[in-house]
């Protein structure tokens, strides 16, 4: 008897987003989209996870009008997205009211088919937004984030079959239409996943589907083992945006169940022609593809256990905090933060935290910077951890008798916020989707829709967030010259950027810029300011420094990394004490509050919220 696997196709979303930081945009997704509808894809992921933060932060688009779009051009196939349960697709847990307007939007706006997860696998944190879209009459598809523990197998202490069961019966008593198992790092095993598959095609009466990265190398061992034991559903992408921390390519999927029981139905010569297609857009985009290695796979992830998005962005990000040298070292830590924080699964929002606070523990010393994301999910505001927290962890966030954790779902400690956001935007927009924008990034956010709505100008450079370090060089033309010190060694060189030509000076001893001019224009820029690509980043903790001789009784507090300054806490003429507050810096998309280096007044607050902020920028000048 014939049984058909289903394939749903991940390149217009995971795809790009394990490959190449989530940068496609929509203009190129449009070139190919209506192709993709005629190929008869169970669905297409194209929408959630990291693409609308992306489009507002980097891309300057409007994610809302990319599900539009595309659900004009693809009207045969269901589109489908991911969502990060509570989280949605931010980075915290937000209020019922957003999570419930989030989701109706969705589904109006043309989602069909909604995968939801939570880091955790904590029911708790999905029960909103599964109700929402049960409300909403959309196909809910609940997820098992596959994790291993203290093994490279399933037979660990925590994440075994018993465990994955249990919460599939969960599951589907919570209304789950289907489930979906997430092996977002490429750790499921072939004779493992037979083994899951099996067990959970006789527990739950409802379709399975796999979703498996190829980081490891076994992806498409273990998608085969996967049908053998009766799989409904199997992700693959386009070979273009496949393998390497992607999913499995369809192409050889489809060959190897040709004219078999399982056989997709899928004609193979549709696809190469879309392959054909996509290689052509993908040119442009060649700077941001992972890896930087000969290999194309990563066996080191059998150990770290970073699943595929977050590699790229992890090198995207240390790059951009200067210290891509440190990246080995950032690996190496990463298992040791997540036992101590009770072994998390490693997926979206917790990926970015673990992560963030092992570049923490790196640059700065083992938790020296603990990040506020990592406070609120000590105290259970991101659901319960599989496992006890490591109370030296805990006493080193909460100091003193300062700890004072939830003991219920964390969106039933949180007030509503749709009111207050629609309030603070009301000079900008009444449109409820923009509203939801801001309600999710209030920072982010608020900068994008400013430059939609032509307050703010729109970026002439549109630098990746790997680049910061130029962020600040356009045409302009600047009233000196610059007198950095350069070296006899010093040579010049072109550079093109955006059709404007540029005669760059480098000094090769430090890697120090110390001239651009203008060709065009005939100007010079002053370099002055802008960091060399090599900084030192030995362990130190947030910077401090005491000017000189004119003001020998003031301390300057220093950027510790490049970011964005979500808010200060304090304003000018306050008082403050060593430890007190001072800001909020968003590095890495974790937000750390740093703290005053000194007793004394505040003086100076240089930046204004939202501000992009390079390392070693003067944060606040406190006067003792």
């Amino acid at each position: 008897m014939i049984n058909h696997l289903k394939i749903s196709d991940t390149t217009l979303r995971d795809g790009h987003q394990s490959l190449m930081s989530t940068r496609m945009t929509t203009e190129d997704m449009e070139l190919i989209a209506n192709d993709m509808d005629e190929i008869g894809f169970y669905s297409i992921e194209a929408w959630g996870g990291a693409t609308f933060d992306v489009c507002t932060r980097y891309l300057i688009e409007d994610p809302w009008e990319r599900l539009k779009k595309l659900k004009l051009l693809i009207t045969k196939t269901p589109l489908s997205m991911l969502l990060r349960g509570q989280s949605l697709v931010g980075y915290r847990a937000y209020a019922d009211d957003v999570v419930n307007s989030f989701i109706g939007r969705c589904s109006y706006n043309g989602i069909d088919i909604f995968r939801i997860f939570d880091a955790l696998n904590d029911e708790w944190n999905l029960e909103c937004a599964a109700n929402a879209v049960k409300q909403e009459n959309k196909h809910l598809q609940l997820t098992l984030c596959y994790s291993l523990a203290e093994s490279n197998s399933m037979n660990n202490s925590i994440f075994n079959l018993d465990y994955y069961l249990a919460k599939a019966k969960q599951f589907h008593e919570m209304g789950a239409d289907s489930i979906c198992v997430k092996d977002m790092a490429g750790l499921l095993s072939p004779y493992d996943a037979y083994e899951l598959i099996g067990a959970l095609k006789q527990t739950v009466s409802i379709p399975i589907q796999l979703h498996t990265h190829y980081t490891s190398g076994m992806a498409s061992m273990t998608a085969l083992k996967s049908i053998e034991a009766g799989l409904d559903i199997l992700d693959t992408a386009l070979s273009p945006l496949a393998l390497r921390s992607s999913q499995p390519a369809i192409e050889p999927i489809l060959v190897s169940l040709r004219d078999s029981k399982r056989d997709t139905n899928i004609n193979l010569e549709s696809i190469l022609k879309l392959d054909a297609q996509l290689e052509i857009i993908l040119k442009k985009y060649s700077e941001y593809f992972y890896p930087l290695k000969s290999s194309v796979i990563d066996p080191k992830v059998l150990e770290h256990q970073i699943p595929g998005g977050m590699i790229s962005n992890l090198v995207a990000q240390l790059k951009e905090a200067d210290a891509l040298d440190k990246l080995d070292e950032v690996l190496a830590d990463i298992p040791n933060t997540r036992k101590d924080l009770g072994y998390p699964p490693l997926v979206t929002p917790m990926s970015q935290m673990v992560g963030s606070q092992s570049l923490n523990n790196i640059l700065f010393g083992r938790y020296e910077m603990i990040s506020d994301q990592i406070k609120d999910y000590c105290r259970g505001m991101y659901g319960r951890s599989p496992i006890k927290i490591n109370q030296n962890l805990i006493n080193k966030a909460f100091p003193g008798n300062s700890y004072d954790p939830v003991a219920s779902p964390p969106n039933k400690n949180l007030p509503n916020e749709m009111g207050s956001a629609k309030e603070e935007i009301r000079f900008l927009t009444s449109e409820i989707d923009e509203i939801l924008i801001y309600a999710l990034y209030p920072t982010t956010g608020m900068s994008y829709l400013r430059i939609k709505h032509g307050l703010d100008p729109q970026p002439t450079l549109k630098m990746t967030d790997t680049s910061q370090n130029f962020k600040e060089i356009s045409p302009v033309t600047p009233t000196h010259e610059s007198n950095a010190v350069k070296s006899s060694n010093a040579k010049k060189f072109n550079v093109y950027i955006n059709g404007e030509q540029y005669e760059v000076e480098v000094d090769p001893i430090g890697g120090n810029i110390t001239h651009i001019s203008d060709i065009k224009n005939k100007s010079s820029v002053n370099t002055h300011n802008i960091p060399s690509s090599k900084q030192n980043t030995e362990p130190t903790k947030p910077t401090f420094i005491k000017p000189s001789a004119q003001s020998n009784d003031a301390t300057n507090l220093l950027a510790p990394m490049p970011g964005i300054l979500i808010n200060y806490v304090v304003a000018i003429g306050d008082k403050v004490k060593s430890g007190d507050p001072i800001c909020i810096l968003e590095t890495m998309k974790m937000q750390n509050t740093l703290p005053s280096p000194c007793e004394g007044t505040i003086e100076d607050l240089p930046f204004i919220d939202g501000s992009q902020i390079i390392k070693g920028n003067i944060i606040a000048v406190i006067r003792s």
